[in-house]
């Protein structure tokens, strides 16, 4: 019988904690939950490979200054970002700074649960980083160039109105681009179609 697969849950707000903790706990995860970022910094380099499901914002130390933390000792866990509603801009910095993917609050268990196992596939096979290049490329090959630019767009982190705005378009044609671009590139969130952008060189 393998271990429990390790999740760190860092957040500040203690319902959140307790909830994710049962949920993890339910779904056959080992938990470990800390408050902030400052005392799991202190506890990060004597973990056991697991998954971090980091709040992004803390009063102590925010997500992303834990995550920048985190590589700066060479921890390489890999790390699933929690958002706030349109904190797409902090998710998307998150992610160019090479965390695995991001949620947003609330989320579903479902939804939660495929995060984790994608972040721990990816950490498993990050050896394949350039066979993973390559096929993302070619999955956005079959875009438009219009599709594209939203995309391009979205990578920086740039709200729909703010792309409109930028390609001279109305932002419900921008939703329009985002659906289609999102429907050829066979994904569900927008983490998953941010994860093939940067994998294939977009920043």
């Amino acid at each position: 019988m393998s271990e429990p697969y390790p999740i760190y849950v860092v957040d500040d707000d203690e319902a959140i904690r307790r909830s994710l903790s049962f949920m993890l706990k339910t779904s056959g995860y080992a938990v470990q939950l800390f408050e902030g970022g400052a005392p799991f910094l202190k506890e990060a380099p004597g973990l056991a490979p697991g998954c971090v499901l980091l709040d992004v914002r803390m009063p102590d130390i925010d997500g992303l200054a834990v995550q920048r933390e985190l590589r700066a000792q060479g921890i390489m866990l890999p790390v699933v970002i929690m958002t706030g509603h349109g904190d797409i801009d902090m998710a998307v910095q998150a992610m160019k700074a090479g965390a695995a993917d991001f949620i947003e609050k609330p989320f579903e268990k479902t939804v939660l649960i495929r995060c984790l196992e994608s972040a721990r596939q990816q950490s498993l096979s990050d050896r394949g980083a350039n066979a993973r290049a390559d096929e993302a490329r070619s999955r956005l090959n079959v875009l438009t160039d219009r599709e594209r630019d939203v995309l391009n767009g979205l990578v920086e982190g740039l709200p729909n109105k703010t792309i409109a705005y930028d390609l001279g378009i109305s932002p419900r044609t921008v939703e329009i681009h985002r659906a289609n671009l999102m429907q050829k590139l066979d994904v569900k969130s927008l983490a998953e179609a941010l994860r093939i952008a940067f994998h294939a060189g977009l920043e």
